[in-house]
């Protein structure tokens, strides 16, 4: 029990340390405005910045790109309520 609690724990940490990186990085190559504050209007209008590329390319795949962050909280969310109901079960309160 002790060590489900330890390695579920240990995730959670890693999980939520992660989050705030993963968002930065999914906000930056999703963005549909470039490192210089211009919108994005057209596909090679901006060759350098990865950013408007993929929005000008494709807008919902940026729009289902900035999901990314929100199922990754989820996901650690799960983590954390599976690894608390495991050892509740295994203490017999559950």
């Amino acid at each position: 029990m002790i060590a489900n609690l330890i390695g579920g724990f240990v995730a959670i940490l890693i999980g939520t340390s992660l989050v705030g990186p993963v968002s930065t990085e999914v906000n930056t190559n999703a963005a549909s405005t470039n490192t210089s504050g211009g919108t994005c209007q057209t596909a090679g209008s901006f060759p350098n910045d990865a950013g408007c590329q993929l929005y000008a390319s494709s807008s919902w795949g940026a729009t289902v790109l900035k999901l990314v962050p929100g199922f990754f909280a989820l996901g650690i969310l799960g983590i954390g309520i599976a690894v608390t109901y495991s050892s509740l079960r295994q203490a017999g309160v559950v």
